[in-house]
């Protein structure tokens, strides 16, 4: 067991043999450098783990490669590792752990496929698999999950929340799930969540209904959507080539199923993805009702008016989807089977701006649908039911719109102030 005081002439002067050795330090005892027989060299340490008991085999790690570190550093690491052998640990279990230890992308990946059906609404885990690829994983997927701090955590969150504090807190919950099921599967320990405590936004809520006079202009382009086309957002008029499409034909028309689509959600205040996943399984024609399997708010019934039955009947056809999408899916079995439609952006984006909508969003189509009933004096109650709200609170921001009591009370005081003041008063008229 060759021993010497290992410094950068000492490791020069080390020549490559048949078979690997170690030449120990003189004064650290456990550090050495590692010969291999192609000429590489590597600080390494070795000790026995359980204080330094005998039963124990050796153990040795590598500390780095000679020349790549400095003799200086490799014994500063060597003798902090050792001294933590003496208190009890053991520098190679750790670095094993380490290298099991998932990334961050890796849990999320099983949090998705093992935690989250079991827990999670079909559409949530879509979102999270959105805050997840748009957001957590180019910033923390490639770290060791028990690496991450929570000062990790709040760069990602401010950052986000410069431009969307709604989408920071949507993407800090995901990352917490993320991290309660990898304490619930033993990969962190049960104290480590760098998300809790972090604070979220206030998000401000976000009202957009529309007027008589929207309503108007979206119905004309609704029906210019599907008959002559939408005309295109930039059209040119150069026409120098003979394959250049005249400025009079630069339109886009849309499929009815889209279209009727969005009638839909107009006409029911039915939420995107109730709409789009909806089944014929799920249409009850002969009593007017949607008997929705699987809503935000759980199974719930939609009553249906003369306009949605119009949309409904008009749709009809054979296949499992209401609404479904003209590009079938392959399975894989190469079987092609039918899909509902993926979402209305395209015609939505061009509709809306054709109609001076831009501010608009579909699901503003919600909020209009209860503020017209609202406005109208149906009440909360009645108009949080056709909404499927749980809770009465979630119905509550349209309180303001619901003026018909207050109207009526108002018209009351005013009568009766007014039919005081139309009265002729005897001292007065003398």
């Amino acid at each position: 067991m060759p021993v010497t005081r290992i410094t950068k002439r000492a490791i020069e002067v080390l020549q490559p043999r048949s078979t690997a050795y170690v030449v120990y330090d003189s004064r650290l005892v456990g550090f050495g450098v590692r010969v291999n027989p192609t000429g590489a060299k590597s600080f390494v340490i070795e000790y026995r783990p359980g204080n330094g008991g005998r039963r124990v085999a050796k153990k040795r790690i590598v500390i780095g490669q000679c020349g790549k570190i400095t003799c200086e550093k490799a014994r500063n690491v060597a003798r902090e590792k050792l001294a933590a052998v003496q208190l009890g640990n053991d520098p190679a279990a750790d670095r094993a752990a380490e290298r099991t230890t998932p990334t961050f992308k890796e849990a999320a990946e099983r949090y998705l496929q093992e935690e989250a059906p079991r827990r999670l609404k079909s559409s949530t885990i879509t979102n999270y698999e959105i805050n997840l690829r748009r957001h957590a994983n180019p910033a923390i997927g490639s770290l060791k999950i028990a690496d991450i701090s929570r000062q990790d955590i709040i760069a990602l969150h401010n950052r986000i929340g410069g431009n969307s504090p709604v989408t920071a807190n949507r993407v800090l919950e995901t990352i917490s799930g993320v991290f309660r099921f990898a304490q619930e599967a033993g990969i962190v320990s049960d104290s480590q969540n760098p998300t809790v405590g972090i604070r979220a936004f206030k998000e401000k809520r976000r009202e957009r209904y529309l007027s008589e006079d929207e309503f108007i202009r979206l119905g004309q382009v609704l029906r210019l959507a599907e008959t002559e086309g939408i005309p295109w957002a930039y059209r040119s008029h150069k026409t120098q080539s003979k394959h250049a499409v005249k400025p009079e034909k630069q339109k886009t028309v849309f499929s009815s199923v889209a279209i009727d689509a969005i009638r839909m959600l107009i006409f029911t205040g039915c939420r995107l993805r109730e709409v789009l996943g909806l089944t014929w399984q799920e249409v009850d024609l002969e009593r007017g009702l949607l008997f929705l399997s699987d809503s935000k708010t759980g199974a719930r019934a939609v009553v249906l008016n003369q306009q949605t039955m119009d949309v409904l009947k008009r749709q009809y056809r054979s296949g499992p989807f209401v609404f479904p999408s003209d590009i079938p899916k392959l399975t894989d079995g190469g079987e092609l089977i039918d899909r509902p439609l993926a979402d209305l952006k395209k015609p939505w984006a061009a509709i809306r701006r054709h109609a001076g909508l831009e501010d608009v969003r579909l699901h503003d189509l919600r909020h209009s649908f209860a503020s017209v009933g609202a406005s109208a004096g149906l009440g909360l109650p009645i108009v949080g039911a056709l909404l499927g709200h749980k809770q009465a609170a979630t119905t509550e921001r349209y309180a303001h719109l619901d003026t018909s009591p207050l109207r009526a009370a108002s018209d009351k005081i005013a009568a009766h102030i007014a039919s005081a003041l139309n009265k002729n008063n005897d001292r007065v008229a003398r």
